[in-house]
């Protein structure tokens, strides 16, 4: 990494992100990451690291599992070689992850992301993968299905084994060789079967000697019974061995027939193991997505410096390269002027890795062909530099290389040397970085280049808040604001006499001191302002929350309401369907009843009561609590009432002893006493029969010389016959027409029937040609 870099601690912050990888070569991978240069691959990356935050937020990161390069086995199976078990088990497990990362991909969301084209480009192999996982037990031990052959040979060599074991068995346990057995156990020695002989009896046991023990007192005999059993076993042994290579080689064949699949497919989970550790990073950092350009500008919004702890980092907002180029930052030492400089690097280099900030939403970066960094004490004893030196040496290589692509960063410029001296020098330097187009943020504590921001176009000055009450650093950096040394002010709140603080401020320079008091004034209106905009932040919350409250109770009363007229249309749906069946049972009712010759009184009642009874269900109108109220006085023809049950006003025709006849509209109906309340106007003049036709003929017309009711019940039908005939009398028509269709005269039949004692009609006959025939019943009124 160049010393740049190193310089803002880029190389930590590739620590951390290397410590969310998975294996050796994604770390090695995230370590060896570079900025790029190029907005449009900047964007690619972020967007990739983006998606990745996305996909592992909602269905968790993918398991990349504890992989390893086999591309070196994978060439070399692919030249001819045979692998070896552990070789080919790492495949397996290889091909075993790469299926597990594109079926995860497969399981989660199907938007379409940046990502999907390296997920496309994986290569799951099952068929290979569960071949190798199949015949390989572990890098020791090959499965016996791993091939017929081998399966068979190791049965052979077991049933051998048995037999040996079971004629070994019986000569150590018989007695006459008690004796001679220094342990009565049957053991192996280079892969034959043997019993444990007494040293001094070996003579007595006849068979080959294959071992002794380490104290000589035992030897290891194979008896002579045994040892062509045991020729059979190291000859099937042998057999197994050559089968097992075998199987090495062709598993090793295939794994070299898919060896370019496999290498591509690795090197793609390296770079997205790479890339959802960035994501992991960006949530364990709580950052968000920066918004890239290439002009150079610089808005950070509530940064935090990612690798000072949580509980202690300040936020910060710094800008550079909008209104300005350059960023003169001064303040007093441990303020947190240093880290602000590192902050603007460290971010610009992270973003142009495709990794994501720890600021607020919408700040933005600019991609830099290079950042150039002094920052630090780079005294060397072996060159003989000096601090000066050093830094002068650092800057004649950043004047050399910046240009209008470069972020230049330079801590405590002009430090090390003669304060006037160093002041020029740093104003010159300043201003031959920024005649080269470079974007440069500088620390310093000299006052002439406070002057020089305050003077120069293009250069605003910045300052790292100190609480001088507390004698702490808020660490906070204002854009704008030149800061102050308060050397005096540290002084004396620490002890230092106060005739000493005041003879050194009578030394400072009558200029040096109106300028400290110029900044003096300018931070206590910027903190006024602090105030009022903190006050008018307050008050704008607080509208927010009215706001919000009046939005909700809003949404509440209309979900009230609607709830309200779904349980009122509920309830009328309710009303009618419990009509219409108490209709039917009316309608069939009238019908026996018609049948019949004769109708009993009971008869005649109980229909009676079953009309009511629908009536009742029919009206949705429930009757008011009565507050026992009492008229003034009795009734009297002319009265103006209320009939409270309904609501509605009328007007008293006619009193009787328990109810009286009240006219409420066109509405005549006799109302109870007790359901009446006596308005104030006690008499109008009843109208006149000659005013009533002048209220008729005022009334909008909305009768029809004809009602249609094909197709209706018959009492549907009735009830559009009667509003019919009332309409056509209020609007003086002599004559309607009854469309009710020829079909089986049902309806023809019970129309006329009730046309016969209707009030207000007089005759009615069947059409005639071209009137409808006998599809049609016309009726004349009174």
């Amino acid at each position: 990494m160049n010393k740049h870099l190193k310089a803002i601690e880029f190389d930590k912050i590739l620590e951390k992100l290397a410590e969310h990888t998975s294996f050796d070569d994604a770390r090695q991978l995230a370590l060896s990451l570079e900025p790029s240069s190029g907005l449009f691959e900047v964007n690619i990356l972020l967007a990739e690291t983006s998606d990745a935050h996305s996909l592992s937020g909602r269905f968790g990161s993918p398991a990349f599992g504890s992989i390893h390069n086999m591309n070196s086995s994978l060439r070399r199976a692919e030249a001819g070689a045979v692998l070896t078990p552990l070789e080919l088990l790492r495949i397996a497990s290889l091909l075993r992850t790469i299926r597990t990362v594109s079926e995860w991909r497969n399981r989660s969301d199907s938007v379409e992301t940046s990502l999907d084209i390296r997920f496309n480009a994986l290569m799951p192999n099952k068929y290979l993968e569960t071949k190798i996982s199949s015949a390989i037990l572990s890098e020791e031990e090959i499965a016996d299905n791993a091939s017929p052959t081998l399966s068979s040979i190791r049965k052979k060599i077991a049933a051998a084994s048995a037999k040996i074991r079971e004629r070994l068995d019986k000569i150590i346990h018989s007695s006459s060789m008690q004796k001679y057995l220094q342990d009565s156990i049957v053991t192996m020695r280079g892969g034959r079967f043997v019993i444990p002989v007494k040293a001094e009896f070996r003579a007595n046991v006849p068979g080959l000697v294959h071992d002794t023990s380490s104290s000589g007192s035992t030897v290891f005999i194979e008896p002579m019974s045994v040892v062509e059993a045991n020729n059979d076993i190291r000859v099937l042994t042998s057999k197994e061995q050559a089968e097992i290579e075998r199987i090495l080689a062709e598993l090793s064949a295939e794994a070299g027939a898919y060896a370019d699949s496999v290498s591509q497919s690795y090197n793609i989970l390296t770079e997205l193991n790479v890339i959802f550790a960035k994501a992991e990073l960006a949530y364990s950092m709580k950052a968000s997505l920066p918004v890239m350009n290439s002009e150079g500008r610089i808005k950070l919004k509530k940064a935090r410096h990612p690798l000072i702890p949580a509980e202690k980092v300040v936020a910060t907002d710094i800008e550079l390269g909008t209104d300005f180029d350059t960023l003169v930052v001064t303040g007093p030492n441990t303020g947190g002027k240093t880290v602000s400089l590192k902050t603007i690097g460290l971010f610009s280099a992270m973003a142009m890795c495709g990794m994501m900030i720890p600021a607020a939403d919408n700040s933005e970066l600019s991609v830099f062909d290079k950042i150039l960094v002094d920052i630090g004490d780079e005294q060397s004893i072996e060159q003989s530099l000096s601090t000066f030196s050093a830094h002068i040496t650092n800057i004649i290589g950043i004047l050399s290389q910046a240009n209008d692509k470069s972020l230049v960063l330079i801590d405590e410029l002009g430090a090390g040397t003669d304060p006037v001296e160093g002041a020029a020098l740093a104003a010159a330097i300043l201003e031959q970085l920024r005649l080269q187009g470079a974007r440069i943020a500088s620390t310093t504590h000299y006052a002439e280049l406070k002057r020089f921001a305050l003077e120069t176009k293009g250069v605003e000055n910045a300052c790292c808040e100190f609480d001088v009450a507390a004698l702490r650093p808020t660490y906070r950096l204002l854009i704008g604001m030149p800061g102050r040394s308060n050397a005096f002010a540290i002084s004396e709140r620490l002890g230092m006499k106060s005739d000493v603080v005041s003879r050194a401020k009578e030394l400072v320079s009558n200029e040096s001191s109106r300028f400290e008091s110029v900044v003096q004034k300018l931070e206590e209106s910027r903190s006024e302002l602090d105030e009022k905009i903190k006050e008018t932040e307050d008050l704008k919350l607080e509208v927010q929350s009215e706001l919000e409250k009046a939005r909700i109770a809003t949404e509440q009363a209309e979900k009230s309401k609607q709830n309200e007229l779904e349980l009122a249309r509920s309830q009328a749906e309710n009303i009618i369907a419990k009509a219409r069946s108490q209709v039917y049972g009316v309608l069939d009712e009238l019908e026996a009843i018609r049948k019949k010759k004769e109708i009993s009184a009971e008869e005649r009642a109980k229909l009676r009561s079953d009309i009511r009874n629908m009536e009742n269900a029919a009206d949705p109108v429930r009757e008011r609590s009565n507050d026992e109220y009492v008229l003034p006085r009795p009734l009297q023809k002319g009265d103006r009432v209320l009939i409270f049950d309904i609501d509605k006003e009328g007007m008293v025709l006619e009193v009787g002893k328990d109810n009286v006849l009240v006219q409420s509209g066109i509405i005549k109906t006799r109302v109870q006493l007790n359901n009446l309340r006596l308005l104030k106007q006690e008499k109008v003049k009843l109208p006149k029969r000659s005013a009533a036709r002048t209220i008729r003929r005022d009334i909008k017309s909305t009768a029809s010389t004809e009602v249609d009711v094909r197709g209706q019940v018959v009492l549907d039908a009735i009830l559009d016959v009667d509003k019919a005939i009332d309409s056509a009398v209020l609007q003086g028509l002599h004559q309607i027409t009854i469309i009710h269709g020829k079909g089986t005269g049902v309806l023809r039949k019970e129309i006329q029937k009730h046309l016969k004692t209707h009030p207000s009609v007089r005759t009615f006959r069947l059409g005639v040609f071209g009137e409808g025939d006998s599809g049609v019943t016309i009726a004349e009124l009174k």
